[in-house]
């Protein structure tokens, strides 16, 4: 439980990085007054407007935003950081740091559910753009119902102009995202008090026995409606996700500030237009707007909407570089879109695999209402992983005792599990879509991690131990040649069968070889002192380690750059980029019958590996110094 050795932000500084967070972090969960209330009341498990229904709907969103953010994620879940980052992934390399220790078997199902949760949140990527741009196009029924036939189509090109808009970077975009945002929650919170002005009694509702007697009255129906209830805090995950940009300061106080209240002010103002006018329930959001006012908050809306779909654009791209950094994924095109934030990354595959999704949800569901039904499962399935990997991280890492730990998690898991289990109904009306994405993914993510190993035990059968390879050159004394080679590797152990067949084919070295290895850490990011680690193992040779963290790319120009260092940062050896040549083996994989993965697999990893990015670009080597040596290899 570190904050990290910096001092935490104060004044100016601490109300810039709350100002930031607001777009960035609170985007998702602040637009959801746009469709939350009224799912309750209209969606396939909506009730009528009664004063206790709406009083005891309120009390359920009051209690569960604060008992969900508030304290689960706000006040403790944040507290489970990674060298300052958070969320799932970050989450799942504190569990794997600890695999040495305990049950090899739990730890093992630990990273896979932590695994299938990471792929639940790739579904909530996709839906959010398509449910938050939606909902705010759906005011233009309220100005007038001609506009009706023009909202999807009104959807689907801002979404399409929001992906095509990705590749030039988020720099400029994030310095109003801030701005953008909190016009928003004042917005919300002007219409919020007009709301409560029209019946003040509506502040029962804070009282949480309504809560109770909801579900005493209403049984069955009650607990299902958790399942539009859950729709309230649905941008939760994302507190303990952008954890590393802001800081936790900035998030707490951003938070309770002015998050909180502008949406609980907004909710209940709903809630009194609903007492005074039960009519109201198709769209409670906008008819507290004031008709002059209308088109100018479907702007400011629709500007909120891009904000929060922005934020879980860029999540997914931080996500996939986080997996592919953990060794989940193939590599992928990784390109920084800024040269000061290291954070600010454009996926290109994600991007066009996302803006399909999500123009494909919008064309199939045509509404809120329609995709408010797909939402929740995904949302709280990762909430309930979570808190099982917290618990871990409570009893391994903090040394916290059972009851303690168990007694907490117990609580937060009977909530989680209740809001999972009031979704599951609705996966014949659409919750399956998540589900299909998250299974889809998680399958690709383990193939790929179980493939890797695969091949890594494969090739370190043929990877020649480092001290006898230098003993056969000793005494065989190969010709060399000026100049300097680098052999990455990814086995440090041994001679790499690349080096052995450039040997066995040339009969030549070079004066100079390097056998570079690039490991990924189980932390966010490597300081530079600790970048790099080298050993001069002689006959020519030197064995270089490079270290990054998994939320870092590696840049092998800048290792050799780093390798002209006096020691000990580098070997104080000179090297030219272009007088140095990169060698890379190239594997032709085949699928067989035998081993302890499935044949399926094997062929999907296959394919998986031929679409994969060359390791030539992923590690930004200059292509005209790169000599590829492949081999055929049966799994």
């Amino acid at each position: 439980m570190s904050e990290g050795t910096k001092a935490p932000p104060r004044g100016r500084v601490l109300a810039g990085l709350a100002l930031a967070a607001l777009g960035v972090v609170y985007g998702d969960i602040g637009t959801s007054p746009l469709y939350a209330l009224r799912e309750c009341f209209t969606g396939e498990h909506g009730l009528p407007p009664t004063v206790d229904n709406v009083l005891g709907i309120l009390s359920l969103i009051v209690w569960s935003l604060n008992f969900v953010v508030s304290f689960k994620y706000i006040s403790l879940v944040m507290r489970a950081d990674n060298r300052g980052e958070g969320g799932i992934l970050a989450l799942m390399a504190l569990v794997r740091s600890k695999r040495g220790t305990g049950n090899l078997r739990v730890r093992r199902s630990l990273l896979l559910l932590g695994l299938f949760g990471a792929a639940l949140l790739y579904g909530d990527g996709v839906i959010t753009p398509a449910i938050s741009v939606l909902g705010a196009m759906e005011g233009l029924k309220v100005v007038a119902p001609a506009f009706d036939p023009f909202v999807v189509p009104i959807t689907v090109a801002i979404l399409l102009a929001l992906f095509l808009f990705q590749k030039r970077g988020t720099a400029g975009v994030g310095l109003v995202f801030g701005p953008i945002t909190l016009i928003w929650f004042i917005c919300i919170t002007l219409l919020g008090i007009r709301g409560i002005l029209l019946d003040p009694s509506v502040i029962r509702a804070l009282n949480p026995w309504y809560a109770v007697n909801f579900f005493a009255e209403d049984g069955l129906r009650g607990f299902l409606i958790l399942g539009a209830v859950v729709l309230v805090f649905t941008g939760g995950e994302a507190l303990y996700a952008d954890m590393g940009h802001f800081g936790k300061r900035p998030i707490r106080a951003a938070w309770f500030g002015l998050v909180l209240p502008a949406l609980l002010l907004n909710y209940f103002g709903q809630g009194a237009l609903l007492l005074h006018d039960p009519s109201a329930a198709h769209n409670p959001f906008y008819a507290l707007v004031p008709t002059p006012l209308l088109v100018p908050m479907i702007v400011v809306a629709t500007a909120a909407a891009i904000v929060a779909s922005q934020a879980l654009i860029s999540g997914a791209f931080s996500l996939t570089q986080q997996a592919v950094q953990l060794g989940y994924s193939p590599r992928v095109t990784i390109k920084h879109t800024s040269h000061t934030e290291a954070g600010q990354i454009y996926i290109p595959e994600v991007n066009q695999a996302l803006a399909v999704a999500c123009i494909g949800l919008v064309l199939a569901y045509r509404s809120s209402s329609n995709l408010a039904a797909a939402y929740g499962i995904a949302v709280t399935g990762t909430m309930t992983i979570t808190t099982v990997l917290y618990y871990d991280v409570m009893r391994t890492r903090w040394n916290w005792p059972f009851w303690k730990a168990g007694g907490l998690a117990g609580l937060f898991l009977f909530v989680d599990a209740t809001f999972f289990a009031a979704n599951l109904v609705k996966v014949q009306s659409g919750g399956w879509f998540p589900i299909v994405v998250a299974v889809g993914i998680f399958t690709l993510m383990a193939t790929w991690k179980q493939g890797r190993s695969l091949l890594a035990g494969i090739m370190r059968e043929n990877t020649l131990p480092m001290d006898l390879f230098l003993r056969d050159i000793a005494r065989r004394k190969p010709p060399r040649v000026p100049g300097v080679a680098v052999f990455l590797t990814s086995d440090a152990s041994g001679a790499p069968p690349v080096l052995l067949h450039h040997l066995k084919h040339n009969q030549v070295l070079h004066e100079r070889v390097i056998l570079l290895s690039v490991v990924t850490e189980e932390i966010p990011i490597v300081p530079e002192e600790d970048r790099l680690r080298s050993v001069n193992l002689g006959e020519g040779f030197c064995q270089v380690i490079a270290h990054y963290g998994f939320m870092e790319s590696p840049d092998v120009p800048a290792i050799t750059d780093a390798l002209s260092q006096p020691p000990p940062a580098g070997l104080g050896l000179t090297v030219n980029l272009m007088q140095t040549t990169f060698y890379l083996g190239r594997e032709t994989l085949i699928a067989t019958g035998r081993g302890k993965m499935a044949t399926w697999r094997k062929k999907l990893f296959i394919v998986m590996t031929r679409n994969a990015q060359s390791a030539a670009t992923f590690f930004r080597l200059p292509p005209n110094r790169v000599v590829e040596l492949g081999a055929q290899i049966q799994l």
